[in-house]
């Protein structure tokens, strides 16, 4: 017989935190690949050629990081351990896209410094994810 070891409430809280973040990106990527054309008319010229010079390798790292981050988090919410790579995925897909936003593009000089703000926030809740998940591992609330 197998005991389950139960997590605290907080686990369950910063479970469904995790998907509600992870599904705000998935609606943003919908957004930039199935709504482009109002995207591009909010944008000045600068921003436009920063935007539409995305390359397609971008793209997918950014749809990996989102719906990657969105499975993990559906693995914490039903307890699997295997939440924990798919956190590292996300967290790898999301650098190598702003590896190119941020320095391959031209997006810092079109948008501004306040580019740096979201990549950053992301990258630090990879981590804490990929960290708060090991931790659940570790205490047996994910097998």
């Amino acid at each position: 017989m197998t005991t389950s070891v139960k997590p605290p409430t907080w686990f369950w809280v910063v479970s469904v935190i995790a998907l509600l973040w992870n599904l705000i990106g998935v609606m943003n990527y919908l957004n930039q690949a199935f709504n482009q054309v109002a995207l591009l008319e909010s944008m000045d010229q600068a921003q436009r050629e920063a935007f539409e010079g995305i390359p397609a390798w971008a793209t997918a790292a950014f749809a990996i990081a989102v719906f990657s981050g969105t499975l993990a988090s559906i693995g914490l919410l039903v307890r699997k351990k295997w939440a924990r790579p798919l956190f590292i995925i996300s967290l790898i897909a999301a650098l190598a896209q702003f590896i190119h936003w941020l320095f391959i593009s031209n997006a810092v000089e079109a948008f501004g410094p306040s580019s740096y703000a979201m990549p950053v926030v992301i990258i630090i809740i990879g981590i804490y994810l990929i960290f708060f998940s090991k931790k659940g591992i570790e205490k047996g609330w994910l097998k």
